[in-house]
């Protein structure tokens, strides 16, 4: 019996971790797959008789969508102009307070550090007053070098910019914080040998310091491009999609039809369109980094 029991204790250390990841992780998964081949809305939740099996009509109506399919372009936008972005000026801000001698580079890890544990949605309000065309902090800067209003949140294009440079501005500093401490991983050695082998500086952060990091910089890309994928509380508080849909992203479709048309088998579906291409894109950077491994 006691033996039985040594050989189980294991099992009962990560039981309940098992069973909260179960309960709601893996199990609200699989219910929202069956959500997606359903008719399911507000009467369906309060009489599920009423509810309908329709299979993938769900799937082919929202890859028709319109509005859908722009917001696949608005994220597509966000990711291939912010993912680099954050992962670059996170390196190079991490960078700078690694090597930075003067003591204000210490000072810099909670400037920079400070708008990654604010409140998004406070973030996001005062942005929208620095935003504002008419009476915005930063249309005054433009007025006082003589140069006209920008349309920040009004103009399609120039809206998207807006979110990313508010998104960009909050995502450095919890990247910075992990570069950081990959940076001080890497033993002095290194940079010692190579300056007594006449290496610049610019070797030794192309020979040295961007190959050590390559573990970090997977990580970070991978998170950030997940992150930038579900990007959602920036178009939601400050444009709720505008204009014209030009901010929409997919997380922002999906909520809107889940939570304000309360079409939750149509949005079930969006979500998992969404789940397969986070998955997708997930595993071919690992494919990619498995590849740079090899050689």
């Amino acid at each position: 019996m006691k033996s039985f029991l040594a050989n189980k204790t294991p099992y009962f250390f990560i039981a309940p971790a098992i069973i909260l990841l179960s309960l709601f992780s893996i199990l609200p998964i699989f219910v929202a797959l069956f959500i997606s081949f359903t008719d399911l809305d507000l009467v369906g939740i309060a009489d599920w008789s009423l509810v309908s099996f329709v299979g993938l009509e769900n799937y082919k109506e929202v890859v028709s969508d319109p509005i859908f399919v722009k917001s696949i372009l608005n994220t597509l936008f966000y990711v291939v102009i912010g993912v680099p972005l954050v992962i670059v000026l996170s390196l190079a801000i991490a960078l700078m307070i690694n090597f930075g001698k003067a003591r204000i580079f210490k000072a810099f890890r909670v400037v920079f550090y400070m708008p990654s544990i604010t409140n998004v949605v406070a973030v996001a309000v005062v942005w929208s007053y620095l935003y504002n065309p008419h009476l915005g902090l930063f249309n005054y800067i433009l007025n006082l070098f003589h140069l006209p209003d920008v349309p920040w949140l009004q103009d399609p294009t120039i809206a998207k910019i807006s979110l990313i440079l508010l998104a960009l501005w909050r995502a450095i500093g919890l990247n910075m914080i992990i570069f950081l401490a990959a940076l001080q991983g890497i033993p002095k050695t290194y940079y010692e040998a190579a300056q007594l082998d006449g290496a610049n500086n610019w070797k030794q952060l192309t020979k040295i310091t961007i190959p050590l990091l390559r573990y970090a910089i997977f990580f970070v890309s991978i998170t950030t491009m997940i992150g930038w994928l579900q990007f959602f509380e920036e178009p939601f508080v400050m444009t709720n999609g505008g204009p014209l849909d030009s901010t929409t992203s997919v997380a922002l479709f999906i909520y809107r039809n889940g939570f304000q048309f309360s079409n939750f088998g149509y949005a079930a579906a969006g979500s998992f369109l969404l789940f397969i291409a986070i998955i997708i894109i997930t595993m071919i950077q690992f494919k990619i980094q498995n590849k740079q491994q090899d050689y």
